[in-house]
């Protein structure tokens, strides 16, 4: 099949959302299925507002359905509910095209933590975009169930997995050279606001506290929690050292997709 992804998120960007899409794409591709990505670098864009690493396409909808049409996908994914995704959702209900769209990110909680605009509003939004889809994918079974209660219809499970060939707990340990006091609390993710870090900065523990990553947030935690280890941003081999010298793995978000089963 050729597969048509549509993305606000790819790209030089690091992130969650990046990783999945790419892997499952290489995934595909392994299995002969071929991809076209529409994406920020296709586009003039401008910083998003309060978060400048993301670049946001400047009207991404000239020109998309020529593109789309010489592209002739055998099927549509709608990955973000940014410019490029709301672009190629509304050509896709236009046109009459079927697609379908993931659940990444808790939107309406991720606005609220960033403007003062209502959890509401940004959950009404959520569910006009994604009504059209013929089918909504989403991590995890109480993701679904919540997102249930919000309304929304036709969710299909897309559980995630571990490349286990990198990440095992017999691998090389990164942090055995710093004498940190056992436990280690390791925390890993984009270090911004909206991942709610100062909770798990503020928790009382025995041990020590590691942040693994990097965002707008990081010079403020680091100078208010100078206790805290700070590895900064790391991939592959030594993102699996990080891990595998844990002893708790802290998930503070309340704006992710992911949790624990029964939270």
């Amino acid at each position: 099949m050729k597969i048509l992804l549509a993305s606000d998120a790819w790209y030089p960007q690091i992130n969650g959302v990046v990783r999945t899409l790419n892997r499952v794409r290489e995934e595909l591709e392994a299995r002969g299925h071929s991809f076209a990505v529409i994406c920020p670098d296709d586009f003039r864009t401008l910083p998003c507002p309060s978060y400048p690493e993301i670049p946001l396409a400047i009207l991404p909808g000239r020109g998309l359905a020529k593109r789309i049409e010489a592209i002739a996908p055998d099927a549509i994914h709608i990955a973000t509910e940014g410019p490029i995704g709301l672009a190629v959702r509304n050509h896709c209900v236009k046109r009459k095209l079927p697609f379908t769209t993931s659940y990444h990110t808790r939107f309406p909680e991720y606005l609220s933590a960033r403007v003062p605009v209502p959890v509401s509003w940004g959950y009404a939004f959520m569910r006009w975009f994604h009504k059209p889809s013929k089918a909504i994918m989403v991590a995890t079974l109480s993701m679904k169930r919540e997102l249930t209660t919000q309304g929304f219809t036709n969710l299909v499970d897309w559980t995630r997995g571990v490349d286990t060939a990198l990440f095992r707990p017999d691998g090389p340990k990164a942090l055995e050279g710093l004498d940190l006091p056992r436990p280690i609390h390791l925390y890993v993710g984009r270090v911004a606001v909206e991942k709610n870090i100062k909770a798990f900065l503020d928790l009382e523990l025995e041990g020590s506290k590691v942040v693994v990553g990097d965002g707008p947030q990081r010079e403020e935690l680091q100078k208010a929690y100078p206790e805290v280890y700070f590895a900064g941003a790391r991939q592959g081999e030594e993102l699996a050292a990080h891990y595998a010298s844990g002893d708790v793995f802290v998930f503070p978000s309340r704006t992710d997709t992911w949790q624990p089963e029964g939270l």
